[in-house]
């Protein structure tokens, strides 16, 4: 028996992936009904759940992204720098993740046009 308090909750992919889905049933032009029972099938999400994605697809214009995974990592990093990159990440509306996956990104292409 799953008790509610050990079900997992869905990962950001697994959110935009069921998005995803919703919308497409949605442009298919199913019965609510249908969509919500096919959402839930397939997902195996509850009716209600099914339904929330449904709600929200029905306002998206278009499919939302579906994000890498990612994994933790820890650095240690200077104080100067951890404060210009949280100020920047504030200004920017970014993450720190983001912030630090978009430069070293950078950095990397670089290494990989150098050597």
């Amino acid at each position: 028996m799953v008790h509610l308090w050990q079900m997992a909750r869905a990962t950001k992919a697994e959110k935009a992936q069921h998005l995803n889905a919703a919308r497409g049933l949605l442009q298919r032009r199913l019965a609510r009904a249908d969509a919500v029972r096919q959402l839930s099938g397939e997902f195996d999400l509850s009716e209600r759940q099914a339904y929330r994605y449904l709600e929200k697809a029905s306002q998206l214009d278009r499919p939302v992204e579906v994000p890498e995974t990612t994994i933790p990592v820890t650095l240690k990093l200077p104080p100067r720098t951890v404060e210009l990159l949280r100020k920047y990440a504030k200004s920017s509306g970014l993450t720190i993740g983001a912030v630090v996956t978009a430069a070293l990104n950078a950095f990397l292409r670089t290494l990989k046009r150098h050597g």
